[in-house]
């Protein structure tokens, strides 16, 4: 049914309205308001109601028990506070509350104390133990940059990095630094870095600003995503005096990121001296050894030479010595032998001669060819023979021969 000049609709129709002009509004789907705690109430089932305070107007809180344990040091009436979450409208009582994701304390001394126990909490779970903390890349080839990209920091960084060490790679990696978004951005900028090959180490990075800006690096998110970074983590944050958990959980810090960058990045004209020194060094090194080497050669070819000459050359001379004087005894002994057998030989030869019958006053009898006559057989008469005596010969001839009587004789 519907009235003459407006449409007549029910209560739940009126709610549904609201709560759908609320949800299209983009600005109140995700914010974050600041105000002052009222009637602050932890209910037994975990869920944390409150009221929030502005100058002239109120609104009402629900924090659920999920949220809830996210909140390090709960807060108390009157303190400021930062709430994060969405609006809509709660139907049962006709009213629009704030259903928060998140409640942080922003006055100094309850921003403290959640400090200090979230640190507590986290240094009992070993998060910022030193022996944790890794060694920077001397020589780092591939770095990536968290950090604003349009902040001073990273052009601060870029300076930095042409003057000292050009030759390393640098990937910025785009965040938010400040603001309620701030967190997450990093948070997921640390999860974009788990996906870079090669990289040697992350500089998370902010420029100069009030100490309410760092905030974000005090949240446990933070703190856990520099800690849990797969590579060593540097952190320049704009800040000289205080330090945030996230600097506590990197594995070095600086007070600014012109100082993160310095601590990082090697001087590049300070290599170039000291490897121009080095290679002098190494060069009178190596000619030092060579020249030690060469030294130690000439000994040992001097001492090898001396133990040739005294182990095997000397010995070798003093054999070749006595084997000479052996042969040379051998072989007089072999002369004086053999010629003590030629005697005996020319002796037994001598006896044994025609001629040494001769002397005796034998003589030869040889026919008109030459020939030795030894028997009387063959003679004829009248046949000419020569007769050989020691000291002369004579022609005869024969007269006749007489066999009997010569064997008779013989015999």
């Amino acid at each position: 049914m519907k009235s003459i000049n407006n449409e007549i609709i029910t209560v739940d129709e009126m709610t549904a309205g609201v709560r759908d002009a609320l949800l299209r509004a983009p600005r109140l789907s995700g914010f974050s308001v600041r105000g002052e705690l009222l009637g602050f109430k932890l209910h037994t089932s975990g869920h944390a109601y409150f009221t929030l305070l502005g100058e002239n107007t109120r609104v009402a809180c629900v924090l659920f028990r999920s949220y809830a344990a996210s909140v390090l040091a709960w807060p108390k009436d009157g303190d400021e506070v930062l709430v994060r979450g969405r609006i809509d409208v709660y139907g049962a009582r006709g009213s629009y509350q704030i259903y928060a994701t998140a409640l942080l304390p922003l006055g100094a001394g309850a921003k403290a104390r959640a400090k200090e126990m979230l640190r507590q909490r986290l240094e009992k779970e070993g998060l910022f133990d030193p022996r944790l903390k890794r060694p920077l890349p001397r020589f780092p080839e591939r770095v990536a940059v968290i950090t604003s990209p349009t902040g001073a920091a990273l052009q601060d960084i870029l300076k930095l990095h042409s003057l000292r060490f050009p030759c390393s790679e640098l990937i910025v990696v785009p965040s938010l630094m400040q603001g309620a978004d701030a967190a997450g951005d990093i948070i997921r900028a640390f999860a974009r870095v788990r996906g870079i090959k090669g990289l040697s180490c992350v500089i998370l990075a902010r420029g100069g600003g009030n100490r309410d800006d760092l905030d974000i690096f005090d949240s446990e998110e933070v703190t856990r995503a520099v800690r849990l970074c797969p590579v060593p983590v540097i952190t320049g944050l704009g800040h000289q005096i205080d330090s945030t958990l996230a600097d506590l959980a990197a594995d070095a810090s600086a007070p600014t990121p012109t100082g993160a960058a310095e601590r990082l990045f090697p001087d590049g004209n300070a290599l170039d001296a000291a490897l121009a020194s080095a290679r002098g060094k190494l060069a009178t090194r190596i000619s030092a050894r060579i020249s030690s080497a060469f030294s130690a050669l000439t000994e040992s070819l001097e001492r090898l030479n001396r133990s040739v000459i005294k182990n095997k050359l000397t010995p070798a001379g003093d054999f070749l010595s006595s084997a000479d004087e052996r042969l040379n005894k051998d072989i007089r002994t072999m002369l004086k032998e053999a010629d003590a057998r030629i005697v005996s030989l020319s002796q037994r030869l001598e006896a044994r001669s025609p001629l040494a019958l001769l002397s005796k006053g034998y003589s030869i009898c040889e026919d008109a060819g030459g020939r030795i006559v030894s028997s009387a057989s063959g003679l004829s008469p009248g046949e000419k023979l020569k007769l050989l005596f020691k000291d002369g010969s004579a022609d005869v001839s024969v007269c006749g021969t007489t066999l009997e009587k010569i064997h008779a004789e013989a015999g």
